[in-house]
């Protein structure tokens, strides 16, 4: 069974951040949702749908979660 996975995981956060992939290649330590949108900008992925799980596995909390 082929499953499909988002190409985008945001990680749970760490010493005030959040690691984000796209693809499996790490893309950069997101602060807020701002990073994560320019993180995905520059990945070539113009105007996403944060809330979209088809595009992005949020762990360890949604994109609300940004303070331990």
């Amino acid at each position: 069974m082929d499953v499909q996975r988002p190409p985008v995981v945001v990680y749970p956060l760490s010493e005030g951040a959040r690691r984000v992939t796209v693809r499996g290649e790490m893309v950069g330590r997101a602060r807020d949702l701002a990073d994560v949108r320019e993180f995905l900008r520059r990945a070539g992925l113009e105007d996403p749908d944060l809330e979209d799980p088809a595009l992005i596995d949020w762990r360890g909390g949604d994109g609300g979660v940004w303070a331990p």
